[in-house]
């Protein structure tokens, strides 16, 4: 089924410098160097302790800044036929900035959404010899692991339109909020996946928002200032038995942080 998330990308442009952000937060190993890409970029794989990987990290290079890229982070959404959705998607008002098929990973878009949101859909290749392997970065109860993507900040009904006609989301229920403002929860295959609303915050530019798990709120909040973060908006209780604060790292890019209350 369309739209399920398999992959998180963090561009930056210090992936030294975010480094310890991540490990004090999340547990996650970033190494210092990385795979050499033909424009000039480094890509290097996020990794738990226990050595799977939660997602990428590719540097931000002045070229890539001076295109228009920012520091953030990307969700990837598995779809089956990668140009056909690209196609569909253009017809919609999107934009496809890049479509790239790498031998033994599969084949990849990065887009934007008619808002600016920039995210990828992606038709993975499974591993040799693992024809069922399933992606393991989208697992809601545990830490370490993306728990919700939320897509905040548009600007009407029409962008749950634009998403609702390209992937198989279903509007699971929807939250009510102050000022006439929505916030509306989509599931796939009776899955929650994240949410499309309206209210944003400030400064904040049009983006997928990942809340990544952590087994202690206060412990993340403080790590974020020690590492060079800084807190957007502070620890509270959201509807469902969760609590979130967002943040800035280092570099720029704007995250998330949930834990279950006691």
């Amino acid at each position: 089924m369309a739209g399920f998330p398999i992959w998180y990308e963090l561009m930056t442009p210090d992936p030294v410098a975010v480094a310890p952000f991540y490990k004090a937060t999340l547990g996650w190993h970033i190494p210092t160097s990385g795979d050499q890409l033909p424009h000039g970029a480094e890509y290097r794989m996020i990794s738990h302790a226990d050595g799977s990987f939660q997602g990428g990290v590719l540097t931000l290079t002045p070229d890539m800044a001076a295109g228009g890229a920012r520091p953030g982070w990307l969700p990837y959404f598995d779809v089956a036929d990668v140009e056909g959705w690209c196609e569909a998607a253009k017809a919609r008002g999107a934009s496809v900035w890049m479509v790239q098929e790498t031998p033994g990973v599969g084949t990849m878009a990065m887009v934007s959404d008619p808002e600016g949101a920039p995210f990828y859909v992606m038709k993975p290749q499974p591993p040799e010899g693992q024809p069922d392997a399933q992606s393991t970065v989208f697992q809601p109860g545990t830490v370490g692991h993306c728990a919700w993507n939320e897509r905040n900040h548009v600007t009407g009904e029409a962008m749950l339109e634009f998403y609702t006609s390209l992937f198989d989301w279903a509007e699971d229920s929807s939250v009510p909020m102050p000022e006439g403002h929505f916030y509306r929860i989509f599931s796939l295959d009776n899955q929650r996946i994240g949410a499309i609303g309206s209210m944003g915050i400030a400064d904040m530019p049009p983006l997928w928002l990942p809340y990544f798990r952590v087994a202690d709120l206060a412990a993340a909040h403080r790590a974020v200032g020690g590492t060079g973060g800084s807190v957007i908006m502070e620890p509270h209780p959201v509807p469902g038995g969760d609590s979130i604060f967002v943040a800035q790292d280092p570099g720029g890019a704007f995250v998330a942080f949930v834990t279950k209350d006691a």
